[in-house]
């Protein structure tokens, strides 16, 4: 009775919805990295930089866009770094992306032990406000973020199937022999596709502190870099399964919460934390077997080889 109490409670679909953005901001880029053939093992430190430098310019008097917007550029910035190693030098793609998690969390936390040195709380911003006049009942207590988030699913998927950009960044990371025998600039589209994820990086992790949250701290992050790296396979590198991924984890990760306080001590605080993680190993598990994944992904690419 508990569980359809919870089912049947508004709350708890605005908050798997809140839950569910930054994993959807997320997932829609490193689908565009691994589309075009490069993975991006990055997105856990891009996204920590994108929530620090969005909201440390938004507490230095930024509006709340121009903080989505210094975020985007933050991510872009350390996607350009992983394309000039992974595309231009044509290094492990594994290495540089974890590299650059490492290289971007380290920065991240200097950055903000050097701002506020003798801070024991971390300042707070004035975040986004709800959408009270949008008239669907839970997207109204959502951000104008989550509105983004569910735009840019149709959107790439438009791109990416109908357009020759996304025919460009399809084939690249199929076939980039035969892109190049098309007159295609295998390493530019790469390039951008990497660019243009990770600045979505970028934006997914100013959402927990723009949004979500109204301060930075350590670890907000928490993985979810790292789920939305497992929710691509579970889509199948295609945008509309990769929200229904998103929604389906934050559907466990919110139920969990709820579960927690209904549960009281009847069983340790740990199981009810595994259940997202475990529920949706088991569909990656299920679903995985039968995806079909961009044949050039993880494999270099240099012009005129064969």
């Amino acid at each position: 009775m508990e569980l359809l109490d919870i089912l049947y409670n508004q709350a708890f679909w605005v908050a798997v919805l809140r839950i569910a953005t930054p994993l959807i901001l997320g997932t829609l880029g490193v689908l565009l990295c691994e589309r075009s053939g490069v993975l991006n093992l990055g997105i856990e430190g891009i996204m920590v930089a994108g929530a620090f430098s969005g909201w440390l310019a938004v507490y230095l008097g930024a509006p709340l866009w121009l903080g989505v917007l210094v975020a985007a550029l933050t991510g872009a910035v350390f996607g350009l770094l992983h394309a000039f190693l992974t595309v231009g030098l044509a290094l492990s793609q594994h290495v540089s992306g974890l590299g650059i998690t490492l290289l971007a969390t380290s920065l991240s936390y200097y950055g903000y032990r050097v701002s506020f040195p003798k801070v024991s709380t971390p300042p707070t911003i004035t975040p986004f406000g709800e959408m009270g006049w949008l008239g669907v009942p839970i997207l109204e207590q959502q951000t104008l973020l989550t509105l983004l988030a569910l735009l840019l699913v149709p959107l790439i998927s438009y791109v990416l199937y109908r357009t020759p950009v996304g025919l460009a960044v399809r084939m690249v990371g199929e076939n980039p022999q035969a892109a190049e025998g098309q007159g295609v600039s295998v390493a530019a589209v790469r390039t951008g596709a990497i660019v243009a994820g990770s600045a979505l990086m970028g934006v997914a992790g100013s959402f927990l502190t723009l949004a979500a949250f109204n301060a930075f701290f350590f670890n907000m992050v928490n993985g979810r870099g790292w789920i939305c790296v497992a929710l691509v396979v579970f889509a199948s590198w295609r945008p509309g399964k990769a929200l229904l991924g998103a929604l389906l984890f934050a559907f466990f990760d919110a139920l969990q919460l709820r579960l927690q306080q209904a549960g009281g001590a009847v069983l340790p605080y740990q199981m009810y934390l595994m259940l997202p993680y475990v529920l949706s190993i088991v569909a990656l598990v299920l679903v995985a077997r039968k995806a079909s994944y961009p044949q050039a992904l993880m494999k270099p690419y240099r012009k005129g080889e064969r």
